[in-house]
């Protein structure tokens, strides 16, 4: 008992405590949580753990060099967990004004806790000098981890978000609004493909100079070397992005080259200079669904199995580039009727699904629906003004 003034009272116990990860408990209970959030979704894969892990390392994320990454976990006034996220600040991370972001969110479905939650990213965001926050979103590379779904709900595909329905009036309800859509586009391999598609492909397979080819992995430094020289001139410019080197690219398939597939990775020469590539892989979460989030020894043991004798049905895009030069001429037809002579007469999968697509990159979204693809799922990246005078402005067009 306390006593004020003359006045005696019992201190008042918050509801909710919020607490950093620290610890190898703390990391433990932050990837274990989910568990209680998902148990009756049976869509959900649980992602692999050190898929995650691997967000928060220092030595692994080169996020770190130019920002700072927390985690943290919500607590009930009985000290069980209800919630976990990470709160980041990044200098590469482009925005009108200085952005934060808020990821790996899991919460209870109770508004108080998620606005417990919120509200504490945003004061932990504004002592960094931050004016926005993003969410959920990625301590790093927008190709994992990166949006909250809000259509389409089915079993993941591999490092992508996945999460109840009921996050979407979580975010809302706070005052998050859409910063950019996302979309996943499908189809089923054995269909034909639109009309126009072979008709392009027939004009520029006229022409000699023009020639397609998949990966050989026993020419893997020829490739290494042409992705590196399409991705900077078709990609790296956008948004204030820059070159990736050759060594970049050399270590990035040697993590992919024992997953890879070298029927599905095409590349597109022009008088044997590289012009565009369209990159694919197995879902891999056909195989990690079963492994609980580990990959240990037995795991790894189990997937070198699975990956001979148990092939997954659904392939992936990943990325998709053509020089400026040779955009709107007809190459991506082309080396897409290539690829399907080689993929579609060999069955070699049941569906293709492509990575999500931002509402800012029309011309990539005018070739996926031009293809016959359907939208398989929506994502979105939502955004909050701290100064709640101020509007969100949508993500600037890709040109």
């Amino acid at each position: 008992m306390t006593v004020k003034f003359g006045v005696s009272f019992e201190p008042k116990l918050l509801p909710m405590q919020i607490r950093e990860v620290k610890t190898d408990a703390d990391k433990k209970i932050f990837l274990e949580m989910v568990v209680d959030i998902y148990k009756n979704d049976e869509n959900w894969v649980r992602p692999l753990n050190r898929d995650i892990e691997m967000v928060f390392d220092e030595s692994k994320n080169k996020a770190f060099r130019h920002g700072e990454c927390k985690r943290w976990l919500l607590e009930d006034d009985n000290g069980k967990v209800i919630g976990r996220f990470a709160t980041f600040t990044n200098k590469k991370y482009k925005a009108e004004q200085p952005t934060g972001g808020i990821g790996f969110f899991e919460c209870i479905n109770n508004q108080e806790a998620a606005n417990k939650i919120f509200d504490f990213a945003k004061e932990w965001l504004k002592e960094r000098g931050m004016e926005a926050m993003d969410g959920p979103i990625n301590f790093g590379e927008r190709n994992n981890w990166w949006g909250l779904q809000v259509e389409g709900f089915q079993e993941p595909m591999y490092l992508m978000n996945y999460n109840p329905r009921y996050y979407k009036e979580l975010f809302e309800n706070y005052g998050f609004e859409t910063y950019f859509d996302q979309f996943c586009y499908s189809l089923q391999v054995k269909d034909r493909l639109q009309d126009k598609f072979y008709e392009r492909h027939a004009v520029l397979s006229k022409d000699p100079n023009y020639k397609a080819m998949h990966i050989k992995k026993s020419q893997m430094p020829k490739f290494i070397k042409d992705f590196a020289y399409i991705y900077n001139k078709a990609w790296a410019s956008h948004f204030g992005g820059k070159d990736i080197d050759e060594r970049q690219v050399a270590k990035m398939m040697e993590k992919l080259k024992p997953i890879m597939d070298e029927k599905i990775c095409w590349f597109t020469y022009y008088k044997d200079e590289p012009v565009a590539f369209w990159v694919n892989m197995p879902d891999l979460n056909q195989y990690f669904q079963h492994f609980n989030g580990k990959f240990g020894l037995w795991e790894k043991l189990r997937f070198l199995w699975m990956k001979r004798y148990r092939k997954p049905n659904r392939f992936t895009g990943i990325v998709f580039g053509i020089i400026p030069e040779f955009q709107g001429k007809g190459v991506d037809a082309y080396m897409i009727i290539e690829a399907a002579k080689v993929i579609q007469d060999g069955m070699l999968y049941e569906k293709f699904e492509l990575q999500w697509i931002g509402d800012w990159n029309p011309k990539m979204i005018n070739i996926a629906e031009s293809l016959g693809t359907k939208v398989s799922r929506q994502l979105k990246t939502y955004r909050y003004m701290f100064d709640r005078s101020k509007k969100v402005t949508r993500h600037p067009e890709l040109k």
